[in-house]
C-alpha cells in the first residue's frame, strides 16, 4: 500500500496520520478543535528505537560502542524512526496500521509496527518493535505537542509522580531520584503505577494521556505547546536501563489519550 496521509474518523472526533512523514499524528481533532500543535516537525512523532537524549550518541553494546549522529549535539535524540518513511499496512475507517524498518545509522534489522485505534472518546497507539535477527536494546515512546492554548484557554497539567529523574547541565538524567519539582520542566518522571496525567484547558476539554508503563517526559518550555511523553525507559536508557529485543520477545508499549468536552 502506500504511505499517503490517512484519514480515520470515529464520532467528531478525526486523526490524521502521516506515514510518510515518520509516522506521525499529523492532527487529531475533537469536534473542531485541534489537539496538537501543527507543523511537519511537530503533531505526535514515534520516538524509537530510543527515546530522549543519548549522551553523547553512544551506547555499548555486546563489547563495543555504537556511535548514533549527533542529531542534538552534543547528544543523538528522540531514534531514527521519526526521520524515516513509513509503510501504511492496513486501513479501517478508525484504525490504521503502519510500519517502518530499522535501518541504518541504526545497526540491527527489525520492524516497528505502530497501531493507531481511534474512538469517539479516545486514542489509542500500540507500537512494538521486533527483531529480524540479532538482539538488541531498545525503547519505544512518544512525543505529542499539545497546544497550549484552546479556544482562549491554556493547559493545565495534573499529574502525581512518585519521583523526578534528577536532570544534569547536560539535560540527561544523573542517575538521582528527587522529590518532583514545579515546572517549567524539560524532565523525566517516575509512575510506578503507570503514566496518568490530565491535561484541562478550562472550559473546552479534559484530555488524560495513560500508559502501563512508568517512564514519562514532560516538557513544557515552549510558548505554543506542552508535550507528554510516556515512554518505556527513562532518557539516556539505553546506556542506563537498556531493554533487549530478541527474535522470540520483541518490546511493546501503549498509550491511550481519552478525552471529555467541558
Amino acid at each position: 500500500m502506500s504511505n499517503e496521509d490517512i484519514t480515520l474518523t470515529a464520532g467528531t472526533a478525526e486523526v490524521h496520520v502521516s506515514p510518510a512523514n515518520g509516522g506521525r499524528i499529523s492532527a487529531l481533532r475533537v469536534d473542531s478543535l485541534e489537539l496538537l500543535r501543527q507543523g511537519d516537525r511537530f503533531g505526535c512523532f514515534p520516538m524509537v528505537p530510543w527515546c530522549g537524549r543519548i549522551r553523547e550518541g553512544r551506547f555499548p553494546e555486546g563489547g563495543i560502542v555504537r556511535q548514533m549522529p549527533l542529531n542534538s549535539p552534543p547528544h543523538a535524540i528522540h531514534g531514527t524512526a521519526r526521520d524515516g518513511a513509513w509503510k501504511t499496512a492496513r486501513v479501517a475507517r478508525n484504525e490504521a496500521v503502519i510500519t517502518y524498518d530499522l535501518v541504518d545509522p541504526w545497526p540491527h534489522p527489525g520492524r516497528v509496527t505502530q497501531v493507531v485505534t481511534l474512538a469517539e472518546d479516545s486514542l489509542t497507539l500500540t507500537m512494538s518493535v521486533e527483531a529480524r535477527h540479532d538482539s538488541f536494546p531498545a525503547q519505544i515512546g512518544w512525543h505529542p505537542w499539545f497546544n497550549r492554548n484552546l479556544g482562549g484557554q491554556d493547559v493545565t497539567l495534573d499529574f502525581e509522580p512518585a519521583w523526578q529523574e534528577e536532570r544534569g547541565d547536560d539535560h540527561l538524567p544523573t542517575g538521582n531520584r528527587i522529590d518532583p519539582k514545579p515546572g517549567p520542566w524539560d524532565d523525566c518522571f517516575g509512575m510506578p503505577d503507570g503514566v496518568d496525567v490530565t491535561l484541562t484547558w478550562p472550559g473546552q476539554l479534559e484530555l488524560k494521556v495513560t500508559s502501563h508503563e512508568e517512564w514519562v517526559v514532560v516538557y513544557d518550555e515552549q510558548a505554543e505547546a506542552v508535550c507528554v511523553e510516556p515512554q518505556t525507559g527513562p532518557p539516556n536508557g539505553l546506556n542506563t536501563l537498556p531493554r533487549l529485543v530478541t527474535p522470540l520477545e520483541p518490546l511493546e508499549a501503549t498509550t491511550t489519550w481519552s478525552w471529555r468536552r467541558l
